[in-house]
């Protein structure tokens, strides 16, 4: 038995983020735009919805959203008067317009909902009409049931989650990527293959996220590095985007992995990019995955599943894991992916990171239970190198 759910319609090609502006006007009549400080590539998207016959109210956030976001955000929409949230930017600014989303239409505080630190209570009335259009090829969280939001006092990032935050519409505009840069096109890219290939070896892999995974890791093997490397490439850019899009779609309807069971917390414990640490954290895992498995789980099916994604990556069907994890090596390298050790990430916070990461619901998907010992030798690894 399994379960798929997504957003109610998704929309993808280049141009289509021009469709915003009229589908808005069938929600609703008054539009909060969450977008990011200081940007003005929303601007085209703000005179479409006043020439639409939009109100506009705009809230900005500065990061990744934090628990602060989210409320400011829902009494700034409450106080306006609005009845449809757009997201215009990277994950983070699509999290943040889910979350605000929810919360204008349950009430209450994001601690009331949250899981992990909060009181973990249930949503119980579907989120406002939420538009997410991404700007970068990584999260996926056009198409998730979940927004990421960070809490500075417990310094840990955790989920508001339920079925009734998919977006009512996702529209997947590859042209908007195009000005991203190389660092961050390489980090979001890494994110977005890493939420390919952690769903598929996950405990609740499925057959129809296996198939989206495939697709999705497929595309990224051929253009992660292209578009890394010419960032103009139309073609890299809507593999990218697609492979975002498919990562998305799994890890709503599998599960993630140890990779993003630490990105959580090493991103409310730090100020770390969360696709630069799932980058860096993914080698060390699958090496460590592996490992565990063939000592301990032998026959387990997630080893010919690693196998397979070798194959994908290298385009070699002779590859097995051990290949696998020395092409993720050589990504690292070629995309310049910098050690956990930038961010501040040091010996003495290994213990709090383990025991944080050891509770996150992402880690309750890997396909085998790493010990305290293996996720510090993957964290010392990943912070240091070697």
């Amino acid at each position: 038995m399994f379960e798929f759910a997504t957003a109610t319609r998704i929309v993808f090609g280049a141009g289509v983020s021009k469709q915003a502006a009229p589908l808005a006007a069938e929600m609703g009549t008054h539009v909060l735009l969450v977008t990011t400080n200081g940007t003005t590539r929303a601007e085209p998207l703000r005179q479409a919805l006043v020439e639409q016959g939009m109100q506009l109210t705009p809230f900005t956030i500065a990061g990744e959203p934090t628990t602060a976001d989210a409320r400011q955000g829902m009494q700034r929409a409450r106080e306006a008067g609005c009845d449809v949230v757009i997201g215009f930017g990277g994950g983070s600014v699509i999290d943040a317009g889910k979350a605000i989303a929810i919360l204008l239409t349950n009430g209450g505080d994001p601690l009331d909902y949250l899981e992990v630190i909060g009181r973990g209570q249930a949503l119980q009335q579907p989120a406002a009409p939420y538009i997410a259009i991404p700007t970068t090829a990584g999260t996926g969280a056009e198409v998730t049931r979940n927004a990421v939001l960070a809490s500075p006092e417990h310094r840990q990032k955790v989920s508001l989650r339920s079925p009734y935050m998919l977006p009512r519409v996702a529209l997947v505009d590859p042209e908007l990527t195009h000005t991203v840069p190389p660092d961050v096109t390489a980090a979001t890219g890494m994110d977005a293959l890493t939420q390919c290939i952690e769903p598929y070896v996950s405990n609740k892999a499925n057959p129809l996220t296996d198939a989206i995974c495939r697709e999705g890791i497929q595309r990224a093997a051929r253009s992660l590095q292209r578009v890394y490397h010419h960032v103009d490439d139309a073609a890299a850019r809507e593999d990218m985007a697609l492979a975002s899009l498919f990562g998305g779609l799994a890890l709503a309807n599998a599960k993630l992995g140890a990779v993003h069971g630490f990105a959580g917390v090493l991103g409310g414990m730090f100020d770390a990019p969360h696709g630069a640490v799932c980058a860096r954290l993914l080698p060390y895992v699958t090496e460590a995955n592996v490992r565990a498995l063939r000592t301990r789980q032998p026959h387990h099916p997630a080893l010919r599943r690693y196998d397979e994604v070798a194959q994908w990556l290298t385009s070699d069907t002779a590859s097995t894991a051990d290949d696998l994890v020395r092409w993720l090596h050589d990504l690292l390298v070629n995309l310049q992916i910098p050690p956990l050790d930038t961010y501040g990430v040091n010996e003495a916070d290994f213990p709090a990171i383990v025991d944080k990461s050891m509770m996150a619901s992402s880690m309750q998907g890997n396909p085998i239970r790493l010990t305290a010992e293996e996720l510090t030798a993957v964290l010392r690894r990943a912070a240091f190198g070697g």
